[in-house]
């Protein structure tokens, strides 16, 4: 018992009252250095990818970068057309703005197709993305001039209102998921302790990590920017690991005195707690951050950000499993811990370690092959849809109607359908060539003005130096729909290339909402083999370390892989198709996000190792204290089944508390992620690995040599309830 987690346990116990206040100490420290350094966002160049973030950045160089960009609408609420009051309204929009601070310029009014509307676009000064920190004055202005003339109707959309919108929003969603799973995960904890003191304790201890992990993940912004994601990732992973971790400690600490009789001392009980759940914490810990670190090459500042709090939100979830809570059941060794104790001694005589495991294990200890078949079966079933899986990027047009700006956008885009979508042709080339670049983009221009996939309408800008050219081709229709997408396609393949692409010495390349669209589902691709590899061989490398056992190691990568091909073919029957919509409250974008499926993929592979450890670490303690092959998997699953299936029942509570959100990929992302922990704890862990195991025998683990494995049971073997119990033979 020497390991570092029985000395940390040892001195915690031993000094109660200093562990706990160092970790809220610890705690205060974090969040508070995090809010006083402050966070630091994503700006525009970290977002860039493919040939789109190519020519933005061609573009940037040039001063002809993207803009925070607002777009006044001024319409009559009955529909008929514009008169003298929208003119007076439109001088009082301008008026106005011009006047404001954050504004660079306000353009010249541009009147509708049909006469109904006018739009005056206003330009604001700074980054793209830091135009929602300054957006209010301009909102404001808006509604003054609303209020003036109250029979026409004048709103605002643009990236900086529906960012603000969109940000407000999902604060709103995040306090909503708050308020459900901390009074349902309360609720489970009550369940499984039957102890409101020992329940309380791991929910604690999860919010207390994820305020450490707050503070952690602003520090850490600074290296790693942060998407504005982090703290959404932080919540749904601090929760689950938060509580799972505790959860495997209390439970074993439980274990131990209800095995003694209530004579062993807290103490005792936790060193032992330590030695066993304590190390299956730090190595689950360290499997999700490893696992979590793997996003970092996708290249990608999102998943960059997801990965910082992922990481910093299990190293605080670890550190307060190992630290402040031994000392926790150092001081509630009194009557709590007894009384629980208790209650776990009567549910072990009366129950054999539950019923739903005992259903479980019985058949597959008597014919581990069928249920193995079956098993697998149903899991390459459910996976069947991801063959026909579409990723595509999660487009403004999914966000939801109930935000205004997203209301005014739609109004705008109805009135100038131009608007939708644009297509940017950039080309870079020596300030002399500037005459040739015209030509060339005049040539490409009037080619674009003849094609029905195009607007016909085109704008050119040249920056101050004459180097960088950019052609903008608008297209009316959303980036996700089809002519939108044919059309990038064409440019890229077709028109460019015949036009400013002939140009030597000339560099070119094509970006805009389109292209951005495409890009980002196509670099994801590009970096989904190098990221699943290395899940892989983190996975492999975990297991095989852990248990010193290589066929461990493949099993554990195996499981991991058919649990989440599983979880992403229901995710596929669900969200790509329409008849679930009303159920989940969603509309169907006929593709899935296509960060969804690389974030289950890490994120599933980190937590199910949380489960497989815990699991496994019970089988190998009976293996190493003389218990046959057969009998150690059946006592050992058996006995951290019931730890597993509360685990996963708060997971997946978390979890599930995010499909209510309005955000579609937040929805994807919980609704994937719950599926999964139902798939892994109850199918994986109480069917396929047992019956696995069953069949490896003494070769699951090759190739440790066990001192003191005693090998099998003459070929007939007992069926063993969860404690190891023979109840039957199978011959």
């Amino acid at each position: 018992m020497n390991n570092p987690s029985v000395r940390v346990a040892r001195w915690s116990a031993r000094r109660p009252w200093l562990a706990i206040a160092g970790w809220f100490l610890f705690v205060v420290v974090c969040l508070g250095a995090g809010i006083a350094v402050g966070g630091h966002a994503a700006t525009s160049e970290d977002y860039r990818v493919g040939e789109a973030g190519r020519a933005e950045a061609m573009a940037a160089s040039g001063g002809l970068q993207q803009r925070p960009l607002e777009r006044v609408l001024i319409s009559t609420k009955d529909g008929r057309g514009l008169g003298a009051a929208a003119d007076a309204a439109v001088r009082d929009v301008r008026e106005r703005m011009t006047r404001l601070a954050e504004v660079e310029s306000v353009a010249a009014p541009v009147r509708s197709a049909d006469g109904r509307s006018v739009r005056i676009d206003v330009t604001m000064k700074g980054p793209e993305l830091d135009g929602r920190k300054h957006i209010d004055p301009l909102l404001a202005q808006t509604a003054a001039v609303q209020r003036a003339h109250p029979d026409l109707r004048v709103e605002e959309s643009g990236s900086p209102s529906i960012s603000k919108d969109v940000q407000g929003q999902r604060g709103e969603d995040l306090s909503r998921t708050e308020l459900f799973a901390l009074p349902v995960t309360l609720i489970v904890l009550l369940l499984v302790f039957r102890s409101v003191v020992m329940a309380l304790v791991p929910l604690l201890l999860a919010v207390s990590s994820i305020m450490a992990g707050v503070g952690l993940s602003m520090l850490a912004s600074h290296a790693f920017p942060d998407a504005g994601v982090g703290t959404n990732v932080i919540l749904l992973i601090g929760m689950a690991v938060g509580v799972d971790y505790t959860l495997f400690y209390l439970k074993r600490h439980r274990e131990e005195r209800a095995r003694s009789g209530g004579r062993l001392t807290p103490a005792a009980a936790v060193e032992i707690a330590a030695a066993t759940s304590g190390r299956a914490v730090l190595v689950s810990g360290l499997a999700v951050a490893a696992s979590s670190a793997t996003l970092y090459l996708a290249g990608d500042v999102i998943f960059g950000s997801l990965a910082t709090g992922a990481i910093v939100v299990t190293i605080a979830a670890v550190v307060s499993s190992v630290t402040v809570l031994p000392a926790l059941l150092a001081l509630l060794g009194g009557r709590a811990s007894r009384r629980a104790a208790r209650r776990t001694r009567q549910t072990q005589n009366s129950a054999g370690g539950g019923g739903l495991t005992s259903a479980a294990l019985r058949p597959v200890a008597r014919r581990p092959v069928l249920m193995l078949g079956v098993a697998v079966a149903a899991m390459l079933t459910m996976a069947a849809p991801l063959t026909y899986m579409k990723l595509t990027d999660v487009g403004r047009e999914t966000y939801s109607r109930e935000l205004p700006a997203m209301r005014s956008f739609d109004r705008v885009n109805a009135a100038f359908p131009e608007l939708k979508s644009v297509n940017q042709v950039v080309v870079q080339a020596a300030s002399d060539r500037q005459p040739q670049v015209a030509a060339a983009l005049d040539a490409l221009a009037a080619k674009v003005k003849n094609d029905p996939l195009f607007d016909g309408r085109t704008r050119t800008r040249v920056s101050a130096d004459r180097r960088i050219s950019v052609l903008e081709v608008p297209v009316p229709a959303y980036p996700s729909e089809v002519r939108a997408q044919k059309s990038l396609k064409h440019l890229r393949a077709d028109l460019v290339p015949a036009t400013v692409g002939r140009l030597a010495g000339a560099e070119t390349a094509v970006t805009g909402d389109v292209a951005r669209y495409a890009d980002y589902p196509e670099h994801q691709k590009q970096r989904l083999p190098l990221i699943l590899g290395a899940l892989l061989l983190v996975t492999f490398v975990i297991t095989a370390f852990a248990f010193r056992s290589v066929v461990l190691g493949l099993v554990g990568v195996v499981l991991n892989l058919l649990s989440a091909a599983a979880s992403l073919g229901v995710l596929t029957a669900v969200f790509q198709h329409t008849w679930a919509e009303g159920l989940l409250d969603f509309t169907s974008m006929g593709s899935i996000g296509s960060r969804v499926p690389l974030f289950l993929f890490v994120i599933l592979f980190g937590l199910s190792m949380d489960y497989q450890v815990f699991t496994l670490s019970r089988v190998q303690e009976a293996v190493r204290s003389g218990v046959p092959a057969r009998t150690a998997v059946l006592r050992g699953i058996g006995g951290s089944a019931g730890v597993v299936t509360s685990a996963a029942v708060v997971m997946v509570t978390v979890f599930a508390s995010f499909v209510p959100l309005h955000l579609i990929e937040m929805k994807q992302i919980g609704f994937s992620l719950a599926v999964a922990v139902l798939l892994d704890a109850f199918v994986i862990r109480l069917v396929i690995l047992p019956a696995v195991m069953l069949l490896l025998g003494d070769a699951a683990w090759w190739p440790s040599r066990r001192r003191t494995l005693r090998s099998g049971d003459g070929g007939r073997g007992e069926v063993a309830d969860p404690r190891g119990q023979v109840v039957g033979n199978v011959g």
